[in-house]
């Protein structure tokens, strides 16, 4: 093997050293390392409020240029300015306020009560297999029945007050609530419940540390659910024998073929629903941030 010699006055190559262990280490200067930047960050991002509100926007504009062309008549459908001003005049006479808080009112009695019988019931069937022999079958078979067609037998034993809405809406809350905790809790890996096991903790703690954080996600996802079901119901509930109410309002507005007051009422409904989202979305992130998920790109 022949040994190159590097000629005079040349500067000396770079020769690796050995560690006592045998291995090479390199002395020489280490390279410069550029950070890896996604594709998706470098190109130029819009802000997400606006590219959220680019649809609504859109969506009012075309309203308004087939409202301004007479292709949709006002006895079809107002316009979105004069829609707006009918909703000013509501809330200046104090009627569209009322009406809300008499909704609120009602879907927050509703939904209490709904969110405490399905969370119940679905610990009671999710957590014990004599309960779930006893209770999921009953409330299956009820599942499938329409809570709409349950409003003359409502009327007759509540009466026309506020129990039968109330009544409406705590069914239409209570399925969906139901089946999301109990999924959620049968969903819970065995895996943990046998950690949960050999080190030691009893059965409240195997609920309390692993059972219902496993089902929270699913608890969460059911309340969103059983939401959007509340105001499905509040407007059945409140177009039969109510006096007061959005839905009161609806229907006086289709008495006198006041379209104009029917869509504000509709746009309330759709605002009060997006805020009740909204308001379980920031819940999911404060409750659930010790579960790292895909949130898109």
């Amino acid at each position: 093997m022949s040994i190159s010699h590097a000629p005079p006055g040349s500067p000396a190559p770079d020769i690796p050293e050995t560690s006592p262990q045998g291995a090479v280490e390199p002395t020489g200067p280490a390279p410069d390392l550029e950070p890896i930047v996604p594709t998706s960050s470098r190109r130029t991002r819009v802000p997400r409020w606006l590219r959220r509100t680019t649809g609504p926007v859109l969506l009012l504009a075309v309203w308004q240029l087939l409202s301004s062309t007479g292709v949709l008549t006002a006895d079809v459908l107002a316009s979105p300015g004069r829609i707006a001003q009918v909703a000013g005049d509501l809330v200046a006479d104090g009627s569209l306020t009322s009406a809300m808080t008499t909704s609120l009112q009602r879907v927050a009695g509703g939904l209490l009560l709904g969110t405490l019988i399905g969370t119940g019931l679905a610990l009671v069937s999710g957590l014990f297999r004599v309960g779930e022999d006893i209770v999921d079958a009953p409330v299956q078979m009820l599942r499938t029945v329409p809570f709409v067609g349950l409003i003359p037998l409502f009327i007759i034993w509540f009466g026309i007050g506020e129990a039968p809405k109330i009544a409406i809406i705590t069914l239409g809350v209570t399925f969906p609530l139901y089946l999301n905790v109990y999924a959620g809790i049968r969903g819970v890996d065995a895996q943990l419940i046998e950690a949960g096991e050999s080190l030691g903790l009893s059965r409240w703690g195997l609920v309390r540390h692993v059972i219902l954080p496993g089902a929270l996600p699913g608890a969460l996802t059911g309340l969103r659910y059983s939401l959007g079901i509340a105001w499905l119901a509040l407007v059945f509930a409140e177009q039969v024998n109510a006096d007061s109410g959005i839905g009161f309002l609806m229907v006086q507005a289709r008495d006198f073929l006041r379209t104009d007051v029917i869509v504000v009422c509709l746009i309330v409904y759709a605002f009060l629903g997006l805020l009740a989202d909204f308001v379980v979305r920031s819940l999911e992130r404060l409750l659930l941030q010790w579960r790292p998920t895909f949130t898109g790109r």
